[in-house]
């Protein structure tokens, strides 16, 4: 069976899984099916997953949006066994021979390249972490992505203690990490902007201010910042840039662009601007996968961290779920339980 990532060696057993054929609507395209369980490899982790956190990841691969995605090996010619799914939670069923930081029985979180919306997930060991001992496994699964990228961002933007931050998409997956780990890893102050109805949740998660973008524009409130996440990219990175101090960095963590690349086109476009004017745009990109969520999961249960679920759904309701996410409409993460 192959997902875009890997080929995964398989049993006589089955396991009930997403998978999906054709590039469309999730109504269109997407299936619970009965198909062969996983086994591991040498270097992987047999997942019993028991949640799994829903991202915008996962709907542009059955939607092949960007265009630039239906060129990718193992998407352009999808099959029916493509599999759906990148964050996960659960117990470990099975280790590789060469594995010997897990047994099973472990309750794990992480990331699979491709396949966590289903009953088991094979997973090479350095792509996940033992769970934080004070969380659910639904809230665990609406962990790794998002998070993962929010601390990346803070990397790939220099971040020090002390320094200011604005984080525009503060109420997203991404964004609601960002938040909460630019304070507790002390920075002078957070501005998140999000929409009205996300103000007070994202008051609570500790910004010092929030944006409505509604009602005021972010680039105009004649403050500067040391570092600016983005994760919307709702205005041109020229706009943005007024927001950012003289040798500030624009951390671009993903959103906007057009139907053929994506976020690809206006990072392109960021970077490229970013030799004419004082401030440095940085692509985020995550290394380590381990390293990181084991940092986060120390925050997490200091308790300066958590996650936050806007909705919960079964996996046999799996259209219902991306079909809530696709609105854009969701305050922090969509979780399935499996």
């Amino acid at each position: 069976m192959k997902t875009t990532a890997e080929t995964v060696k398989t049993t006589a057993e089955t396991m009930k899984a997403v998978v999906w054929d054709r590039h469309g609507a999730p109504e269109d395209v997407l299936k619970v099916r009965e198909i062969p369980k996983p086994l591991p490899s040498a270097d992987d982790v047999l997942v019993r997953v028991r949640a799994a956190g829903a991202n915008p990841y996962d709907w542009h691969y059955y939607r092949g949006d960007p265009l630039l995605i239906r060129v990718m090996p193992g998407v352009a010619k999808a099959k029916e066994s493509q599999r759906l799914g990148s964050d996960f939670a659960g117990e470990v069923a099975d280790i590789g021979s060469n594995v010997t930081s897990f047994a099973v029985g472990d309750r794990v979180y992480g990331l699979a390249g491709l396949g966590s919306f289903a009953q088991y997930v094979a997973v090479p060991a350095n792509r996940l972490a033992p769970m934080p001992t004070n969380v659910t496994f639904e809230e665990a699964a609406a962990v790794p992505m998002g998070a993962i990228t929010a601390m990346a961002s803070l990397r790939a933007g220099r971040f020090e203690a002390g320094q200011s931050v604005i984080i525009n998409g503060a109420s997203g997956g991404i964004g609601i990490f960002a938040v909460q780990l630019a304070k507790a890893l002390g920075a002078s102050e957070v501005t998140g902007v999000c929409s009205t109805r996300n103000v007070a949740m994202v008051q609570m998660l500790g910004a010092d201010s929030v944006v409505d973008y509604t009602q005021q524009d972010y680039t105009r409130l004649g403050k500067r910042y040391d570092l600016f996440v983005e994760t919307q990219y709702s205005q041109p990175f020229l706009r943005s840039r007024r927001a950012l101090a003289r040798r500030g960095t624009f951390a671009f963590a993903g959103g906007g662009g057009g139907r053929l690349l994506g976020p690809g086109g206006p990072m392109l476009g960021a970077i490229l601007l970013s030799a004419f004017v004082p401030q440095r745009v940085a692509p985020v990109t995550a290394k380590g996968y381990r390293a990181l969520l084991s940092e986060i999961t120390a925050l997490i249960e200091a308790g300066k961290v958590r996650a936050v679920i806007d909705a919960t759904y079964p996996l046999d309701r799996i259209i219902d779920a991306m079909k809530h996410l696709e609105t854009g409409h969701v305050s922090g993460k969509v979780v399935i339980t499996v």
